[in-house]
């Protein structure tokens, strides 16, 4: 099958007519070139001007003038019940990315985050959906995590240093 032409443009709202539907987790939401494959299995290359997140639109227009929208994927995540107000607060001081809702968060699965949750008196469930977390702090974007301190502290100063399973040392000493 010929590849479709680039998409050089996105789209904020649908369509009257889609050419096609890619679905991508929310890692790969985040977009400035790529080649990706609709579920027709037409491939066509993402050549954007800058990195961008996908979450705030509706979906590509090719320099033909067809259009192929984004879909979130589904991913394994937690929900999180109980005090949210709380639950949130702590899932933040750890930059993690949460969806926000009424009556549940949504978080990736992490099973330290889990343990605290659940040492908060959360209410923890696996599901499988799409993930569409809140964006950062100052507009629009992702949520990204900042520095702690130093990537590789002393040995005398290594209590209280750890990563969440992403490889990124950080620290959460409030005396720091």
């Amino acid at each position: 099958m010929p590849d479709l032409p680039a998409a050089r443009s996105l789209l904020s709202t649908a369509t009257a007519a889609c050419h096609g539907v890619v679905t991508l987790g929310y890692d790969e939401r985040l977009i400035r070139r790529k080649r990706l494959t609709t579920a027709r299995g037409e491939s066509f290359l993402v050549d954007l001007p800058a990195v961008t997140n996908l979450d705030d639109y509706w979906g590509f227009r090719l320099d033909d003038g067809r259009c192929i929208q984004v879909r979130p994927a589904d991913e394994s995540l937690v929900a999180i019940t109980g005090h949210l107000n709380r639950l949130a607060w702590h899932i933040g001081n750890r930059h993690t990315p949460c969806q926000i809702e009424p009556t549940r968060l949504l978080i990736r699965r992490d099973h330290v985050l889990e343990a605290m949750l659940t040492q908060l008196g959360a209410r923890l469930t696996h599901v499988t959906e799409p993930f569409t977390p809140e964006g950062g702090a100052y507009g629009t974007g992702r949520t990204m995590g900042h520095s702690h301190g130093p990537e590789t502290p002393a040995p005398e100063e290594t209590f209280g240093w750890h990563d969440h399973g992403d490889g990124k040392l950080h620290h959460h000493d409030p005396k720091r």
